[in-house]
């Protein structure tokens, strides 16, 4: 199977969910994303232009965005959309199904239902950071994004997380039941900037 990344971020990031990530011993099976799009969107780190922490963004399709989140943690997207335009897929959460001892050392005293549960402790578990921002996701090299197993009977869609700005876009994606998936906490200065039919 192979993903048509190039398509809109929102048709994009639900694609995902079932694939897994795998960077060398570790690997995640995607339980929940969340779809960003700079030009239209003033949550995504590109809505305000190309700069050097973005660049990889308007980059081509199938590379990973690594940056660092409120001075904590490191989080990771997948650029999608045609080259130029600055779409991204954040990876919310996630399944351990290889190499769960090592996640656990990575984790600390995590349970296994948390080690991938949320953005930073996604790339923790799978040790992503600076140093893998930019890998192609679809070849051969050290990050690699492979099909699902399985894909998602249900998938359900809600307004993202974490965000001030658009939160109400209902641009965040689960699979259903999942209990891999993290709590929503709309945030308290969620507001929505203008009015989004989800279609």
């Amino acid at each position: 199977m192979s993903w048509n990344l190039s398509g809109p971020v929102d048709q994009v990031a639900p694609s995902l969910l079932g694939a897994t990530l795998r960077h060398g011993e570790v690997a995640v099976r995607l339980t929940e994303v969340e779809a960003y799009d700079g030009p239209t969107d003033p949550a995504s780190h590109a809505h305000r232009g190309r700069t050097a922490r973005n660049a990889i963004m308007f980059g081509p399709p199938g590379h990973l965005y690594v940056y660092f989140s409120y001075g904590m943690h490191w989080a990771a997207n997948v650029i999608c959309g045609p080259e130029g335009h600055a779409a991204g897929v954040l990876l919310r959460a996630g399944e351990i199904v290889d190499g769960v001892e090592v996640a656990r050392t990575r984790r600390g005293r995590a349970r296994d239902r948390d080690l991938a549960r949320g953005p930073g402790r996604l790339c923790a578990a799978l040790r992503l950071s600076a140093e893998q921002k930019g890998c192609y996701l679809l070849g051969d090299g050290p990050v690699r994004l492979e099909p699902p197993v399985e894909h998602p009977e249900t998938i359900m869609s809600g307004p993202r997380v974490g965000v001030s700005l658009e939160a109400d876009r209902p641009w965040r994606f689960w699979i259903a039941g999942s209990r891999f998936v993290s709590d929503y906490k709309r945030s308290p200065r969620a507001h929505v900037q203008a009015t989004y039919t989800h279609k």
